[in-house]
């Protein structure tokens, strides 16, 4: 009898212990103030997918703006449609691909030239050659133009000097007369992302501060006032991003000055150091020898240095002389780092400042991405850093993001946009996606 007793004595403390288990509350899912029905994604290169050096299916459809959009259906969104290429075009642009790597641990790189969406060439006069692709007819919820800089959008001729916005405009070049910002603000639309900018710094500094020029502040700042006051006119609210410091990526990080003159070096003990023709004030360029200060960017071709160069005092060796210094073009000198960074911080003073005029939200890029490039970041299980291949975040070309960093940027955009708009949208699982595909 006592047996019995003790048993039921402990079934019923078990059914008091089970009555009394804490209840697990999930955060229930809320569009908050916002409304998610159209949300359209303003950009260039980075809100249209582009990685790899090149635009094709793939990174479309691992945009950031899809990865959202997809995330953002579970609070109100609507269908998020994108100028995709067709399967039969799938290489679009064409792209690089890793296919191995040399003896020396170096990446090789083999363009994708097959099944690509080029329709022909357009030869501009005083401009150059137009690649122009296969257009696009159907709706468009994604609006990133590679190339596209904060200074092009009320351009009215830009349409046929950009393939990529070209294959979106319904007429065919040189006669499309429709600029960016009247065109992604055509129809109705309930939220936005807006990422213009990037190019109008990023451009200048890829090129070596030789090909392009960096905007200036003050039309920065006019243009971003007129896209914003375009974009909210309706009522609509919107998430913005600063400019990410455009010389911390792994274009200008992963060939130094210290690893090409020790390679010199070890054939050549005598070297001292390599050449550079570097900025010295206004359109001023002398030359010098380069400190680890200077940037080299990713295409470099090494197997150039000591070879002969013709000069005007005859044969001498590529970049070990200051009368055959490396070209401009290769090469982001320090004081050129400096004009590029003050116009970044510049850019992103003006997008925070009217950015909290609108009330809308802000993710700060510059911060997120400089804290990676510091810190390195752990996320859903993985280990990412902003090294060259290995570091998971950065795509082939060095500058763009792959799926996984797209996902991540992603993820900040609606981290950004649920603590301004009391909304709770759910994150990706980063862990999803891939980083640079190996062969």
């Amino acid at each position: 009898m006592k047996f019995l007793k003790k048993h039921i004595y402990i079934i019923a403390g078990l059914f008091l212990l089970a009555a009394c288990k804490p209840e697990v509350k999930t955060a229930q899912l809320t569009h908050g103030s916002a409304n998610f029905s159209r949300f359209i994604a303003v950009g260039n290169s980075l809100t249209a997918g582009y990685a790899d050096g090149g635009l094709y299916l793939d990174g479309q459809l691992n945009s950031y703006p899809s990865i959202m959009a997809g995330q953002m259906q579970s609070v109100g969104g609507g269908s998020f449609n994108q100028p995709l290429f067709t399967s039969a075009q799938a290489n679009g642009s064409g792209y690089l691909q890793l296919t191995g790597f040399n003896a020396d641990g170096t990446p090789i790189t083999t363009p994708v030239t097959t099944d690509l969406a080029i329709r022909g060439i357009l030869p501009v006069p005083g401009f150059g050659n137009v690649t122009l692709y296969t257009k696009y007819t159907g709706d468009i919820e994604n609006y990133g133009v590679p190339g596209i800089k904060l200074l092009n959008i009320t351009y009215a001729p830009y349409g046929n000097l950009n393939g990529y916005f070209e294959r979106l405009l319904p007429n065919d070049a040189p006669t499309n007369t429709t600029d960016y910002l009247d065109f992604v603000t055509a129809k109705p639309f309930t939220f936005f992302s807006d990422w213009l900018g990037n190019n109008d710094a990023l451009l200048y500094a890829t090129s070596g501060g030789a090909g392009d020029v960096l905007t200036d502040e003050t039309t920065f700042a006019q243009l971003y006032s007129l896209s914003i006051s375009k974009l909210t006119a309706t009522g609509a609210k919107g998430v913005v991003a600063t400019i990410p410091d455009v010389t911390s990526i792994p274009y200008f990080n992963t060939v130094t000055v210290n690893a090409i003159v020790a390679g010199v070096q070890k054939l050549n003990p005598a070297v001292q150091g390599i050449y550079i023709n570097a900025l010295v004030s206004g359109t001023t360029y002398a030359p010098r020898l380069a400190t680890a200060k200077d940037l080299i960017v990713l295409t470099f071709p090494t197997s150039m240095i000591g070879q002969l160069v013709s000069t005007p005092y005859g044969e001498l060796p590529y970049g070990l002389t200051p009368y055959s210094p490396i070209d401009n073009q290769y090469v982001l000198d320090a004081n050129e780092i400096a004009l590029t960074q003050e116009h970044v911080l510049s850019f992103n003073s003006t997008i925070t400042s009217i950015a909290a005029s609108k009330g809308l939200a802000v993710f700060d890029a510059y911060t997120f991405l400089n804290n990676i490039k510091q810190n390195g970041l752990v996320i859903d299980g993985l280990n990412l850093n902003s090294n060259y291949i290995s570091g998971g975040l950065f795509s082939l070309d060095g500058v763009h993001l792959t799926p996984r960093g797209y996902a991540i940027v992603a993820n900040e955009f609606i981290k950004a946009i649920n603590s301004k708009y009391g909304s709770n949208i759910p994150l990706a699982n980063v862990a999803n996606y891939r980083g640079v595909k190996f062969p």
